[in-house]
């Protein structure tokens, strides 16, 4: 028997109006298993398909995970609470901070008196395990003629790293240059503003040869009134197949390499 025209066998074409939108998704559905899964990127990008949408990203519980995804360091009492002062919360800080720097970056310059304490928020990671995350405060009005600079981690610290490397192994050079990775978050509580100083991957990779430690260097150039550079070393020792961050630094130079207060 043949088949009559139009039957089964024949493809069909939806109608334009029956096309499915993201409004005929369940509210609780994207509140709950969509928005929730998308970084910081992705999720601003989103803000901009539909109304919807936009109102979603931009619950301050919504940003507030993403910044704890990102900088674990954020879920600290004392940095929880200066975000709660910009204008937007979480979502302002994740503007200022997720732009990693590359070469230059330009700050707006401000005739406000300097902030009394300048709070560093530091995450390293080696590949996507944490290695240290940590939040130091830093008084700026002790004595303003001595440059600005930062020890994360006392004389006896060292946080150990998740992974077998021979540091007497040049391989262990270009690993750690590839998979180390680091952020590191000043915030001007006065301003309440904040930025990542951090190259996010090192500039710099050499070995101490007196110590046979491996440092790395971090690296960016802020430019406002002058340009400034912010170079944040990292040391990392240890024997045998036992590797740990034993050091972490952040100096502020001029160009000429002059350190700054």
């Amino acid at each position: 028997m043949e088949k009559e025209m139009g039957g089964d066998d024949t493809p069909t074409t939806p109608a334009h109006g029956d096309a499915t939108t993201i409004s005929a998704v369940h509210p609780d559905i994207l509140q709950t298993h969509i928005v929730t899964r998308l970084d910081g990127p992705t999720l601003a990008s989103a803000a901009c398909a539909s109304s919807q949408l936009h109102a979603l990203s931009t619950q301050e519980t919504l940003w507030q995970q993403i910044c704890h995804r990102t900088w674990p360091s954020t879920a600290d009492p004392r940095v929880h609470r200066l975000i709660s002062f910009f204008p937007s919360g979480h979502r302002s800080f994740y503007s200022d901070s997720f732009q990693y720097l590359d070469g230059h970056r330009r700050s707006r310059p401000s005739r406000r008196p300097p902030p009394a304490y300048i709070i560093s928020a530091v995450d390293i990671r080696y590949q996507n395990q944490l290695v240290l995350s940590k939040v130091h405060v830093a008084e700026t009005e002790s004595d303003p003629s001595l440059p600005f600079r930062v020890d994360l981690l006392g004389p006896k610290e060292a946080a150990p790293m998740p992974v077998n490397l021979n540091i007497r192994e040049d391989k262990c050079l270009s690993n750690l240059e590839e998979n180390l990775t680091l952020s590191w978050i000043l915030i001007d509580p006065t301003r309440t503003r904040a930025a990542d100083v951090s190259s996010r991957r090192p500039v710099l990779v050499r070995r101490n040869w007196l110590s046979n430690d491996v440092e790395l260097c971090y690296a960016t150039v802020l430019s406002g009134g002058e340009l400034v550079q912010c170079l944040v070393a990292v040391t990392c020792g240890g024997g045998g197949t036992g590797l740990a961050v034993g050091e972490v630094r952040l100096d502020v130079e001029d160009m000429e390499r002059k350190k700054l207060g």
